[in-house]
């Protein structure tokens, strides 16, 4: 039998930054359009795999090497996507029934995609969000179209309705799920892991920059945990709900034993160079992190986005270096941080170091950060030492241990440079 029918996919050119913006939650922009890109490979494939007399690709963007053989080309047009789809009818139409798919489907099977419908003027496919993935009209309708409610919750109730008060009687073919997500997008890889979209999807939860999970962290778009490479979390790296609040009073205890000016190595969000600023303390604070940087400018005070082993202001003439949180393991290597500090504080200057409650912990295994939907990171060299581990360090680094104190929790000690 000679197939009929024309199958439509409406999508974007898989371009960074303009596609499938709600994964960046936990996806750079680039990744993000590779795994937009993935999904219409998968889409298109199944659709060309589907019995049809044409295939045509709605495009808005220009055609890349993405695009297989056997696709009419057009171009998108109209204001909102209900008038995007009602011309993507209107400009495909041959006189055979149409069914149009979407991009962010790639599990779709090339069985839903006929042309059987007897009784039936038109086809829905709903998703799990309350969308729709498929739409089939045996003639454009524009006023089945127009004026339809989209990216919402109800926009595939909304466009049942519209159908229906059309006088159009709808055939509904089974609910898939939509890749919005990372959640959708981890499901999807899960239930089917030969899409192309999956085996990508496998690869990029693992391979993770941690700067770019920090950074997520950092802005409230993950929720992200820090672990060995063992996957066993680590509590004393996993505190950024404490990091991104206030300084307490453990802090400010810590901080009174600071001489200004201070330099707060690691600031992160820029709660302890704000403790400071607002006891009249000069301080700056110096991070890698854009969103670190960002976030302690917003809380009036001042910081500076650079490595530490950097060229940084006033070299040697810092009264005290601060590295709270755990951040004597930036880089891996205490030993050498620790002398970098030397360099940065003037003679008889103060280094305060936050320490691990345990004094003989010496471990210098990278760390691997975790996000909440199951991204990891690639390994981030860290340490986590305690103080007889540092006050080995101190010595090599000519600072002299003058105070070594702690509360129930968190432990601290403080070094002076030797003239």
């Amino acid at each position: 039998m000679t197939p009929t029918g024309t199958l439509i996919v409406i999508a974007k050119e898989p371009v960074a930054g303009r596609v499938k913006t709600r994964l960046q939650s936990e996806f750079t922009p680039r990744e993000a359009a590779a795994l937009a890109r993935a999904s219409l490979v998968d889409t298109l494939n199944t659709v060309r795999a589907a019995p049809a007399a044409r295939r045509v690709l709605v495009l808005e963007g220009r055609p890349g090497p993405w695009l297989p053989p056997g696709f009419e080309v057009i171009r998108q047009r109209g204001d909102g996507l209900d008038e995007r789809l009602a011309a993507a009818f209107e400009d495909s139409f041959d006189g055979s029934p149409m069914l149009l798919v979407g991009m962010d489907t790639p599990q779709l099977p090339a069985e839903l995609l006929g042309f059987n419908w007897p009784g039936y003027d038109a086809v829905l496919g709903l998703t799990e969000d309350g969308g729709y993935w498929c739409l089939g009209l045996r003639e454009p309708d524009d006023q089945a179209l127009i004026g339809v409610p989209m990216s919402t919750d109800h926009t595939g109730r909304d466009q049942l309705m519209r159908l229906e008060k059309r006088g159009k009687r709808v055939l509904q073919l089974p609910t898939l799920r939509d890749m919005d997500t990372p959640w959708d997008a981890a499901a999807i890889a899960a239930e089917y892991p030969a899409l192309r979209m999956s085996r990508l999807f496998r690869r990029l939860e693992h391979t993770a920059h941690p700067a770019m999970l920090f950074e997520q962290a950092l802005g409230g778009t993950a929720r992200v945990v820090a672990t060995g490479i063992d996957g066993r979390t680590l509590p004393s790296l996993s505190e950024l709900d404490r990091w991104q609040s206030p300084a307490d009073e453990v802090d400010r205890l810590a901080l009174s034993r600071c001489e200004g000016p201070v330099l707060d190595i690691g600031c992160g969000p820029g709660r302890i160079v704000t403790a400071l600023a607002e006891q009249g303390i000069p301080a700056l604070g110096v991070d890698v992190s854009p969103q670190a940087i960002s976030l302690t400018t917003s809380r009036g005070a001042v910081a500076l986005q650079r490595p530490v082993q950097n060229r940084l202001p006033a070299e040697g003439r810092w009264g005290s270096v601060v590295l709270m949180d755990g951040n004597i393991g930036i880089g891996g290597d205490p030993a050498d941080l620790l002398r970098r500090c030397a360099e940065l504080v003037r003679p008889n200057g103060l280094v305060l170091v936050e320490v691990d409650p345990d004094d003989d912990l010496d471990d210098t295994a990278p760390i691997v950060l975790r996000s909440s939907s199951g991204r990891r990171s690639t390994p981030l060299p860290w340490a986590r030492i305690g103080s007889r581990t540092l006050l080995r360090h101190a010595r090599a680094a000519a600072l002299h241990p003058i105070e070594d104190w702690r509360t129930p929790h968190r432990a601290f000690l403080t070094l002076r440079r030797t003239a």
